[in-house]
């Protein structure tokens, strides 16, 4: 069955230009991010001088219906690009992403922590063998201005950026909070984030900045190392009650939070194995074994770089 297609909007100057695409409502559940997408349609049109760019509000409508990470069919769409037109739902959805962002000549995924986890301010990107297009990405990350900057392993598969990286097309994701509310603070921070890529590309009539942050900037090279849902997993099941909080500096064996099964009576500690940042917290409190309580940006300071090398040497993007 073929579904509907995605809504977005073209928005165009008259002298020639990038091409941007901002998406937003990849997972049904994050919030802040479509309600930004909305308000940058309304911002962007006032202001854009050259070239031109294209919002998507909700790129998983059958997500959103659901107010939930999958869409109908139970899949997430943020791990099945670059999607199939001829498949399900989500299948189908994340194939019309795919096109947009061969044709686009940079792109912008806005993310949220959903309904699991609380996530520090962060602009991501994934790491690229070549010089050109991972200088443009730092570019973009730094310019979105969040007090987190992070570059991960570039082969996972699945995502928009793994399209984006197939395609030569630059790339950065965002991720800040969570949790189910909504929260003011994110919209905002994401409106001036995607304004402040788009004066960095000299395609706004104002190219005014908020003033930078200071921010930490970690490269890692660790195969599989952007991938949240795989980190500090659960030793058991039960009901997760956090010690510590996002942006908090932490040491290595620090209580992380405790795990009480109600169903037994038995609690085990959980404690971090190295020290940094708390860059992301499980929210949602049941937990069963496996399910990541959350993870630690390795730094101490404001540090220029850290860079986190791989066990051996690989070779990165196409």
């Amino acid at each position: 069955m073929k579904t509907e297609a995605i809504k977005y909007h073209n928005i165009r100057a008259e002298r020639a230009g990038p091409r941007v695409l901002i998406c937003a409502g990849v997972h049904g559940d994050e919030f802040e991010p479509v309600l930004a997408a909305l308000e940058l349609i309304k911002t962007v049109k006032d202001m854009l001088e050259t070239g031109e760019v294209d919002i998507v509000p909700v790129a998983n409508t059958s997500a959103y219906a659901q107010g939930s990470r999958c869409g109908a069919d139970g899949l997430d769409m943020a791990r099945i690009f670059p999607g199939d037109p001829a498949g399900s739902v989500t299948q189908q959805y994340a194939a019309s992403v795919s096109e947009m962002i061969r044709a686009a000549d940079y792109l912008i995924d806005m993310h949220t922590g959903g309904r699991l986890y609380d996530i520090y301010p962060l602009a991501g990107y994934m790491l690229h063998d070549s010089p050109q297009i991972l200088e443009k990405q730092r570019k973009m990350a730094e310019a979105f201005n969040l007090p987190a900057i992070w570059g991960t392993d570039n082969r996972p598969v699945g995502r928009t950026l793994s399209v984006a990286r197939d395609a030569g097309v630059p790339a950065i994701y965002v991720e800040y909070g969570g949790g189910g509310e909504v929260n003011a603070t994110i919209i905002e921070a994401y409106v001036r984030g995607c304004m402040g890529v788009l004066a960095s590309l000299n395609m706004l009539a104002n190219n005014d900045n908020a003033a930078a942050l200071k921010k930490y900037r970690v490269e890692d090279y660790t195969p599989d190392g952007g991938h949240l849902q795989s980190k500090l997993p659960a030793p058991k099941d039960g009901i997760f009650m956090p010690a510590v909080r996002v942006g908090e500096k932490i040491s290595t064996g620090q209580l992380w939070g405790t795990i009480t099964d109600p169903l037994n009576g038995t609690s085990k500690e959980v404690r971090a194995g190295t020290e940094g940042l708390v860059l992301f917290l499980r929210v949602c409190a049941k937990v069963i074994t496996g399910d990541s309580l959350g993870g630690i940006l390795p730094v101490t300071g404001q540090e220029k770089l850290v860079t986190i090398q791989p066990p051996e040497t690989v070779s990165y993007g196409k």
